[in-house]
């Protein structure tokens, strides 16, 4: 099991961006391939996206494709989400987790302690 630790949240205007940075306690992201949940306000859990050990984006959700990046660097050991454009509905939590792709489709665990977005209009 891997101790995974988000940063990079913050309080931004609409249209600002932030980089969300994800790192591991004690052990090698490398051979994982890690991506990001939100849980916003009275919603469910989203699945944000996924990238894989290669650095590859194996997934990103609709709702943030043109805006959000993944990236990974393993020389860091660190995972980022780059945020742009960011909407007032993209307040929320954000954590990064293992992921994989299960049978209906990107599943996560191992989720951080998460980072909080807030976006103002």
């Amino acid at each position: 099991q891997v101790q995974l630790v988000e940063s990079g949240g913050g309080s931004v205007q609409a249209g600002g961006s932030l980089r969300l940075s994800c790192t591991s306690r004690g052990s090698s992201l490398n051979d994982y391939a890690i991506g990001w949940v939100r849980q916003r306000p009275g919603k469910q859990s989203e699945g944000v996206s996924c990238i894989n050990s290669s650095g590859g984006n194996a997934f990103s959700a609709e709702f943030v494709k043109g805006r959000f990046t993944g990236s990974r660097d393993k020389a860091k050991n660190a995972v980022y989400l780059q945020m742009d454009r960011l909407k007032s509905e993209d307040t929320g939590m954000y954590y990064c987790a293992t992921c994989w792709y299960g049978v209906g489709g990107y599943e996560y665990k191992d989720r951080g302690q998460g980072t909080q977005v807030t976006v103002s209009s």
